[in-house]
């Protein structure tokens, strides 16, 4: 590898990006560090003045402002019959002050608006791209306010970053950063031990005790906050029949997969999120392993001998899912000798496996987790099994959906105890996929590094990493990143790389799961948790130079939210992550039939 070259790219990036600041003659940076997230005022901000509801969504408005801002505000009706939305207005009060006001109130809120899809970017430059599509610059060169700029992207290979020497806070230590991926976890831990690379991400399971022996090497330990699932699309026969389904569930032995092939320290799935989020592991545990039983609701569904299926999935190693090919060929062996059911496997490109479940057209069985976003059940159930989600397992259920939303509605756990209670109990009956296991994994740098760490939410941030031998970080992770317009994407590899780019209002603490101050240096609710105030930082400066205001907050929000906006393209037009966490979108297609 050529760090010198690597680093020569860098500066003459940076060389552009000081022209262009000083083009812009933008506002200073502030420079302070970042601190706890505010407690809300004693006197609570109170919520604007109702609008009068129309019939249709309102369109996005331009209010003529002083000094030359127009403050832009959208808004929607929530009692609309094809609105399940939870925002009613988002609106630029003044230039560093957004408001969100809520449809219902939504405890949630402040962790769902540190998460990586709800990124700010300038409103010119979404304009100037046509927010996404394909061979659109921003998939691959995002504008944000982070500690590190985009510097080449070379498909295949690597993906460079250099430091943002206008950081509004504190600057990156390291001036070259670069990501590597390979989905071979002994090629990962050979490349570390030879010092080709840095860091390396999900160690595989057996090599745990030979990085703990390597005093050259550090093993970080994430906890398991994932779940690894077989999905099902209730849509496809025989799939539609709900005894299939249970007879799946009590067909697979979900302790043999976690013995064979997940790390030490995981365990196998009670309900489907981890027991550690307040809230997840409310209700009955699910199924044991009963393949007799299994086959008897086999036989009275009308498959005494079984069927025919696929098992579908991406070979791409996750923390989740250490060693997919030997899982999938487990399940395979186990579908068959315990159920008669011969699956054929199905590997398909990572890309397109996730485009294909979100828009449900995986017609058999499909391997798939999730790793925690932010530390609520939310990020867990809603996006999975709410009104919002996607159309990967089907049909949504009425017992489930009505559950989710009384449970996010409030804010003290033990009075959304029982709402989670029903919806796992719900969960277990409809059994719209079968939970197996929470997997633990784990971290790897080279042991002379400082400041390593790894995050429960898998986003480690490098900008405080210092590699004492040379100016350049050399990350491995798993796979590729799919684009670095992380509105429109939900794997691991694209989100870690663009938060090292672009910022949320929010943000989390490095290594750890509270929610601190980010763009805003507050978001205030008030009483009743159904507007939040967001007071953005002042002089916070984009890689463009141009300065970050409310307009951009509000714009980066109503390009992911209006379904019908023109600029509503993103990767894939998907949008999962905002359907899903803030309950569905503005101008919704109608559902087809």
């Amino acid at each position: 590898m050529n760090r010198k070259l690597f680093y020569l790219v860098g500066v003459m990036v940076l060389v552009m990006s000081i022209i262009l600041s000083a083009c812009a003659t933008p506002s200073a940076p502030t420079t302070e560090p970042t601190a706890a997230v505010e407690e809300p005022a004693e006197e609570p901000t109170e919520p604007p003045a109702e609008e009068p509801e129309t019939e249709e969504p309102a369109e996005t408005a331009e209010v003529p402002g002083t000094g030359g801002f127009e403050p832009l505000s959208v808004s929607a009706d929530c009692d609309a019959e094809d609105y399940s939305g939870l925002f009613k207005t988002i609106e630029a009060v003044d230039e560093l002050t957004v408001r969100f006001t809520m449809c219902q109130p939504d405890p949630a809120f402040p962790s769902k608006a540190a998460f990586s899809p709800f990124s700010i970017q300038p409103k010119e430059y979404l304009e100037q791209t046509g927010g996404g599509g394909e061979g659109s610059i921003l998939l691959e060169r995002p504008i944000g306010t982070g500690p590190y700029m985009v510097a080449e992207w070379s498909r295949g290979n690597e993906l460079v970053f250099v430091r943002n020497e206008n950081y509004w806070g504190e600057l990156a230590i390291e001036p070259t950063l670069v990501f590597r991926w390979s989905s071979e976890a002994a090629q990962r831990l050979l490349e570390l031990q030879s010092g080709t690379v840095d860091g390396i991400d999900n160690v595989g399971p057996d090599d745990f005790p030979v990085v703990e022996s390597d005093p050259n090497l550090e093993l970080i330990v994430r906890p398991p906050l994932n779940t690894f699932y077989v999905g099902m699309n209730n849509t496809y026969p025989p799939f539609d029949d709900e005894r299939v389904r249970q007879a799946i569930a009590m067909g697979i032995d979900r302790q043999r997969i976690v013995d064979n092939f997940m790390p030490p320290g995981s365990e196998v799935a009670s309900h489907f999120t981890p027991c550690s989020i307040p809230g997840g592991c409310e209700g009955e545990e699910w199924y044991e392993f009963d393949p007799e039983a299994a086959r008897a609701l086999l036989a009275e569904a009308g498959y005494p001998d079984g069927f025919e299926t696929e098992i579908a999935y991406r070979d791409v190693v996750r923390g989740y899912l250490p060693q997919p090919s030997v899982v999938a060929q487990d399940i395979q062996a186990q579908l068959r000798e315990n159920l008669g059911i011969e699956a054929t496997i199905n590997v398909m490109e990572s890309g397109a496996f996730i485009a294909a479940a979100d828009a449900g057209e995986l017609p058999g069985l499909h391997l798939l987790g999730w790793g925690a976003d932010y530390p609520d059940v939310t990020n867990f159930l809603d996006f999975h099994f709410g009104i919002g989600a996607s159309a990967q397992m089907g049909e949504k259920f009425d017992d489930i959906t009505s559950a989710l939303q009384q449970g996010a509605s409030l804010a003290d756990n033990a009075a959304r105890a029982p709402f989670y209670a029903e919806a796992n109990n719900a969960i277990k009956q409809h059994v719209p996929m079968v939970p197996i296991s929470h997997a633990a994994s784990a971290v790897a740098f080279r042991a002379s590094l400082e400041g390593t760490h790894a995050s429960p939410l898998s986003n480690e941030y490098f900008a405080v990493v210092e590699d004492p031998d040379d100016d350049t970080l050399v990350w491995m992770q798993n796979a590729e990143p799919i684009s670095l317009y992380c509105a429109d994407e939900t794997d691991g590899e694209s989100l870690r790389a663009c938060e090292q780019v672009t910022e949320a209002l929010l943000s989390y603490e490095i290594g750890g799961v509270e929610v601190r101050p980010g763009l805003a240096t507050s978001c205030d609710p008030n009483e009743d948790l159904t507007v939040w105030t967001c007071h953005l930082r002042e002089g916070v400066l984009f890689h463009d130079g141009s300065t970050l205001d409310a307009n951009d907050v509000v714009f980066s929000y109503l390009v992911q939210w209006d379904a019908s906006h023109p600029l509503h393209t993103g990767n894939t037009g998907a949008f999962t992550y905002f359907s899903a966490l803030w309950g569905g979108f503005l101008n919704a297609p109608p559902a087809e039939e």
